[in-house]
């Protein structure tokens, strides 16, 4: 009986790591189309970046209270229905884009951008979910590998984290050349379409997934969220692990407006050498998630700080790379460190974090993330304006690898969570909550 509740929960677990995938990758036909036909239309960089602000900034703002708004109910599908919606929303964006109006495409994109980030933070919290109750289901004895101080849900969490990380990767070097190509051979129309097929996969494949929520959760959304402030306020590790992850964000994201400038202008290597280094970074990102996924015996902590390091060390590269041939060497130090980065805060934040309060914490990392890119996007291109694609880079770079002074002590330091949820300082020897077996 075992042996078989186990498998149930194993298909469960590879179907949300397969719809994840088929959403990241039908997501960059969207993103794709809609800023290449934005451009077009407009031939403005401020339109562009108001359909950044649209469809990240705008949806961060409420993401919180929607997750807390969607664990309460008690209709089943409501996670497959968010990605009806979003499927909806860009049907109506791909018409839309044959009799252009761009305030109609923002509000759209702001309503498709809001479905779409509390879906991903769902997702992650179903798959972290999942993955505890295999562990509960019997395979434990597989987990028990690694440290004393990391229970096998810890470890369970950590590998379907990394199963969603490697599927990011893999869409961000595949996602973008294809989109391109299709945008180029069939217009925007034909992509946002793609887009939204992937959503209607995606909300098939989840039909019977419904968000569950402790039987002793406050009943509303509002007492839920100050639930939620309530827990970061209480465990000093992971506020400072978010703030220092939001400026570490800040960082990362502000090297794409300056890869333009320094790839045509700098190594005058044109659009392809553009897109080359792009997919070179894309392919560190899988050697980072896999490295992630086979490192069960390694610190969180250490990952975590690595992971940060090689992404400021890449960007240093970039600034000092005689030829795009070093630039493309930086590219895959920048992106493993990206790879092993990402994955190693999702589980660092789940394990500091009570499981009935993960759906409310990820859709906050999801407010944090598109807040950051937004500043980011804004800083990068603010830094090239005011000096030179080198200089920028270099600056964006220090600044990652001095945030890894903050994720280094944290690991150093240690919390050891307790059954409450909350968090104290280890009284015997050092045991961090940040790290895994």
């Amino acid at each position: 009986m075992r042996a078989v509740r186990s498998a149930l929960q194993s298909t469960r677990l590879r179907r949300i790591v397969a719809a994840y995938t088929v959403n990241r990758l039908g997501t960059w036909f969207g993103v794709i189309a809609l800023s290449l036909v934005v451009f077009d239309h407009t031939h403005s960089a401020i339109a562009v970046a108001g359909l950044l602000f649209a469809g990240q900034v705008l949806p961060a703002l409420v993401v919180p209270a929607l997750v807390a708004r969607v664990e309460l109910s008690e209709r089943p599908g409501e996670l497959s229905a968010l990605y009806l919606v979003e499927a909806v929303v860009t049907t109506a964006l791909a018409v839309l884009l044959w009799h252009f109006w761009l305030p109609a495409v923002l509000l759209l994109v702001a309503l498709d951008g809001s479905a779409a980030l509390t879906a991903s933070a769902l997702l992650r919290t179903e798959a972290a979910r999942v993955a505890r109750e295999e562990v509960g289901a019997g395979d434990s004895m597989a987990l028990t590998s690694g440290s004393a101080t990391e229970s096998p849900a810890e470890v369970a969490e950590r590998k379907a984290n990394a199963s969603l990380n490697i599927a990011f990767s893999g869409t961000f070097v595949l996602g973008p050349a294809l989109a391109g190509e299709v945008v180029g051979a069939a217009g925007g129309s034909a992509a946002l379409f793609i887009d939204a097929a992937s959503f209607l996969i995606c909300s098939a494949m989840l039909i019977d997934v419904r968000p569950q929520i402790s039987e002793e959760a406050e009943a509303s959304v509002r007492a839920r969220l100050k639930e939620a402030w309530r827990h970061l306020g209480s465990v000093p590790a992971l506020a400072t692990l978010l703030a220092t992850e939001a400026v570490a964000l800040v960082f990362f994201e502000s090297g794409a407006p300056i890869q333009v400038a320094y790839t045509k202008a700098t190594l005058q290597v044109g659009d392809r050498g553009y897109g080359l280094l792009l997919t070179v970074w894309g392919v560190g990102g899988i050697i980072g998630s896999i490295i992630f996924a086979r490192g069960v015996r390694r610190s969180l902590g250490g990952m975590l700080t690595g992971g940060t390091f090689a992404v400021g060390l890449g960007y240093i590269g970039f600034a000092a790379a005689p030829s795009f041939g070093v630039a493309c060497g930086a590219a895959v130090i920048g992106g493993i460190g990206n790879g092993v980065q990402w994955a190693a805060l999702i589980s660092a934040v789940q394990q500091l974090t009570p499981p009935a309060l993960h759906g409310r914490i990820m859709g906050g990392v999801e407010s944090i993330g598109a807040f950051c890119l937004a500043l980011g996007l804004s800083l990068g291109a603010a830094l090239v304006a005011l000096s030179s694609p080198r200089g920028a880079f270099l600056a964006v770079g220090a600044g990652a690898v001095m945030t890894t002074i903050v994720f280094a002590r944290l690991s150093i330091r240690g919390f050891a969570p307790l059954p409450n949820g909350s968090v104290e300082p280890s009284a015997e020897a050092p045991v961090e909550s940040l790290e895994t077996s």
